[in-house]
């Protein structure tokens, strides 16, 4: 990575590391703990990025006289996560063993220059957020510090432009899509803070973290072997699973084959300015191509960079444009022998669009400045006759002859069940079933209704027959389904006992419907059903 980049954490002190640790699982500086400290209400609002019911809720402590332990990790909580600075002396009654120097000798604090200095020794403040994250997965609980830049509720101006972004919505986002399976080589593409690759390491052999960033990729070095005996990493050998290249899209990993790939790249879609450079841009979300190319360039490459079987996994944005249907950009990127499975999840226009972008680094906060890039914006969609910007997960694999071949492209803004990712996997795994069965193992299986679903019948009042059927699932993607009567009368009939030909053939006599077309379409029908996970295997 070459010399080191300014303004980050210092990882090269593994000593100073483990002592950090250690003090910090000794104040309980956990997810639970902090919201413990801060009562459910104020710990919400920091999640909203708003600090002041934080700060009244630990001074209302302070004033009541909070026990050592507690008081010391409420100096944690303001110095890390609500920006106020803190004497030497109160820091190293939070930190026994690494104390304040340590503190300065890893990057994770400087001195408060605008403070008064009549006092004996200068405050310090922090100069990076570091904050507890946890996740659960397969029975046990996993607990992780992770540090990034500071956000601009916890200090003044304009984010910097090689801002590292903590773990933002996208990152949980796509960490809550994501489907697992046991890998050997996976690759996080635009690794940031390293969150993705926290996650890749509990089911893949070794991961490959990349960046455009020299600074994301010290933020992830740091965080990595802080975390080290969490995610089973030896800090001296950490290349033994983790390696960061440098590099923008696939670039760096340029003739390398993964198993997985997932990506929260920088897929803001951003006006481009005259004489604008590298310098000029955000960089945790602004590749510094015009319009969506960076999501059209990394999906048509993916193909080079996927083992057979290998899936990739990753969010974007792309442009709708007027009159056109949503999917029809996307599909076009897609490259042949490789396949699709794309959920927008929200769909805004160019305002909407300019406005959440502008907020997000802060750039409201001068006026004219506001006003010129909010203009651009509108310009830059209207030179495109874009009505419309969507967002979603994107899914691709490269299947071997085996798997089933997906094409599929759908609309889900309702609310899904968090997280998606083991219900995204099973619904690949049922489409690969299905292949593997072809149309006589269909005909033979036996089905039942998945406990999540239920059965919603509608009828104008003195009607005969429900007018509208309706199966809706309570889990998963929480899809409903329109029914026709022949369906919902297959739908009933599978309990287990009967199979898929059996039923279908009863249905056609009773109907008197037993011929080959009708047969035909109610497989098609149930077999779509089965996909989407309303009828399983009995």
């Amino acid at each position: 990575m070459g010399a080191r980049p300014i303004d980050v954490p210092h990882s090269g002190n593994l000593v100073l590391l483990r002592r950090l640790a250690a003090d910090l699982a000794g104040l309980g500086y956990t997810v639970d703990g902090v919201a413990d400290l801060l009562g459910p209400a104020a710990h919400a609002a920091l999640a909203r990025d708003q600090i002041v019911p934080a700060l009244v809720a630990l001074e209302r402590q302070s004033q009541n006289g909070a026990a050592a332990r507690r008081g010391a990790l409420a100096t944690v909580v303001r110095f890390f996560l609500l920006g106020q600075s803190a004497g030497a002396e109160e820091l190293e009654g939070a930190f026994p063993t690494l104390r304040a120097e340590g503190l300065l000798e890893l990057g994770l604090a400087e001195e408060a220059v605008e403070e008064p200095r009549e006092q004996a020794a200068p405050a310090l403040r922090a100069s990076v957020d570091l904050r507890p994250y946890a996740w659960d997965e397969g029975g046990g609980e996993f607990h992780l510090w992770v540090a990034s830049d500071l956000a601009a509720h916890q200090r003044t101006g304009v984010l910097r432009k090689d801002h590292v972004l903590g773990i933002g919505q996208a990152s949980a986002t796509l960490i809550q899509s994501t489907a697992r399976r046991p890998v050997e080589r996976a690759l996080d593409l635009g690794t940031g803070c390293g969150i993705q690759t926290f996650h890749l390491l509990r089911h893949a052999r070794h991961v490959v973290a990349t960046d455009v960033s020299e600074r994301a990729l010290a933020f992830t070095r740091f965080n990595l072997l802080l975390n080290a005996e969490t995610l089973a990493i030896d800090p001296e050998c950490l290349d033994e699973r983790v390696e960061l290249r440098l590099g923008s899209l696939l670039e760096p990993v340029a003739g390398d084959r993964f198993d997985m790939v997932v990506s929260n790249p920088p897929f803001v879609i951003t006006p481009r300015l005259q004489g604008e450079t590298a310098e000029d841009r955000f960089t945790y979300r602004d590749a510094g191509l015009a319009g969506d190319q960076l999501v059209a360039d990394l999906v048509s490459g993916l193909a080079d960079v996927l083992l057979e079987g290998g899936t990739a996994q990753m969010l974007g944005n792309w442009e709708v444009g007027e009159g056109a249907a949503w999917h029809d950009r996307v599909r076009s990127w897609v490259p042949a022998g490789l396949d699709a499975w794309v959920v927008q999840r929200e769909l805004v226009g160019p305002e909407q669009y300019a406005e959440t972008w502008l907020q997000d680094a802060s750039e409201q906060r001068d006026l004219a400045s506001y006003t010129r890039s909010y203009a651009a914006y509108l310009d830059d969609f209207s030179s495109r006759n874009v009505s419309g910007i969507g967002f979603g997960m994107l899914w691709f694999r490269r299947p071997s002859a085996a798997q089933a071949r997906l094409d599929r492209y759908e609309e889900l803004g309702h609310p899904l069940e968090q997280p998606i990712g083991p219900h995204w996997q099973a619904t690949v795994e049922r489409a690969d079933w299905l292949e593997g069965l072809g149309p006589e193992g269909f005909s033979a299986a036996h089905l039942v209704v998945a406990d999540d679903v239920t059965e919603e019948r509608h009828q104008r009042p003195g009607a005969e027959h429900p007018g509208v059927i309706l199966l809706r699932q309570g889990a998963g993607f929480r899809r409903t389904s329109l029914l026709s009567t022949e369906q919902a009368g297959f739908v009933s009939a599978c309990d287990g006992d009967l199979s898929v030909g059996q039923i279908a053939g009863a249905l056609g006599a009773l109907l008197e419907r037993d011929d080959e077309e009708f047969r035909r379409d109610l497989m098609l029908q149930v077999r779509e059903l089965t996909l989407d996970g309303f009828l399983v295997k009995a």
